[in-house]
């Protein structure tokens, strides 16, 4: 019997959702453990979470430059050793509760909880095994601060791996898994009963289409790619999820009514649907979060890259284009042209459904429960 604490912190939903995941799969498939999921962030000190998380989703949202400045800075020079130092104050807090819980094995999909545990374990305060799973497609020297005191570390792809062997981490601790997605998006679905309920047609092929949710990054290049898409691809069919942004469904509608193509495209809010709606579909328009990514390797579907916040994100989808799974748009590119070139070759997006074979990990989850568990 193992006492497991699963860490994540508010910064995006991607380590949330892959701390779910963990969750999940241990609590059905592992008998005799007790878990739980808790918040780093918010359990050591609220009115710094809260200040930091909507500053995150500001600066992400508003000013995504400032995000990217701040990312690239945290890796190394006066910034990394700013966090570093706040993170071990903060975890003299984490301490209390680790004494309470007395956990065997603490994974964390953050890397401010990881810096925090290791500091602990470091000075000796906890014995637990530590496993820290990496949320993106590239590495940040912030998830590695501790890695002396780290036991495991989970990794999207063998080009990770080979930049923590680079840093002197030992390559028995180092795991290519890929990063941890829900079960849901390894079930069969009927796909003439999602056709149905979307009133889509059966015979033709269906993008699923992101528009970045609350943030809306980059709202007038999404609403411009939107269009072009709805124009160059009239023999597709196309779902647009707009998330909570109630701003970008209006005008995702006013596009689609201005086209007269009601018929063929879906504008959706917020659906819990989405594994559903990656079984029907060919192709995915989206910014290159960890999990979305993950999502729809997992589903085999190549993907078109718009709006990719400065850091991480533009890693990711820098490292999909490299793996031949996903097409990049950048500021000022022939978006027509672009379009236009995939549409016109199907053979082209046959070669990108390959791909997402080579790289995507759909038993992540799995893989990692077994190897912290068994």
């Amino acid at each position: 019997m193992k006492n497991i604490l699963i860490f994540y912190a508010s910064y995006g939903g991607g380590h949330l959702n892959a701390a779910k995941s963990i969750y999940e799969c241990i609590s059905n498939n592992y008998e005799n453990n007790t878990i739980e999921l808790i918040d780093c962030m918010k359990y050591v000190n609220k009115t710094v979470e809260k200040v930091s998380t909507a500053a995150y989703r500001e600066a992400a949202k508003k000013a995504p430059w400032v995000w990217g400045r701040i990312y690239n800075d945290s890796q190394k020079g006066p910034l990394a050793h700013l966090s570093t130092r706040s993170n071990k104050i903060m975890a003299i807090k984490l301490l209390k509760l680790l004494r309470e819980k007395k956990p065997d094995l603490i994974i964390s999909t953050h890397p401010f909880s990881s810096q925090m545990c290791s500091y602990l374990k470091r000075k000796g305060k906890i014995t637990a095994k530590i496993a820290t799973i990496m949320t993106d497609f590239a590495p940040h020297d912030q998830w590695l601060v501790g890695s002396d005191y780290t036991d495991y570390f989970f990794v999207a792809n063998d080009k990770m791996k080979d930049y923590l062997i680079s840093k002197k981490i030992r390559e028995d601790k180092i795991f290519v898994t890929g990063i941890p997605l829900s079960k849901r998006f390894l079930q069969k679905y009927d796909r003439k009963e999602i056709l149905s309920q979307y009133h889509l047609e059966d015979n033709k092929k269906n993008i699923l289409f992101f528009g970045g949710g609350e943030f809306g990054l980059g709202k007038s290049r999404t609403f411009e790619i939107f269009e072009h898409l709805i124009q160059s691809s009239t023999n597709m069919q196309i779902i647009a999820i707009s998330g909570k942004n109630e701003k970008m469904k209006i005008k995702f509608e006013e596009i689609v009514k201005k086209n007269k193509a009601t018929n063929r495209v879906k504008v959706l809010s917020f659906t819990n649907q989405v594994p559903e709606l990656m079984s029907i579909c060919d192709l995915v328009v989206t910014k290159p979060g960890g999990m979305t990514t993950t999502e729809s390797l997992a589903s085999g579907l190549p993907m078109l890259i718009i709006n990719p916040i400065p850091g991480q994100e533009e890693e990711n989808a820098e490292f999909l284009e490299n793996k031949g799974v996903g097409i990049w748009i950048r500021k000022n590119d022939d978006v027509i042209a672009i379009l236009q070139s995939l549409f016109s070759n199907p053979e082209k997006l046959n070669t990108m459904k390959t791909n997402t074979v080579l790289i995507g990990h759909p038993n992540s989850t799995k893989n990692i429960c077994d190897i912290l568990l068994k």
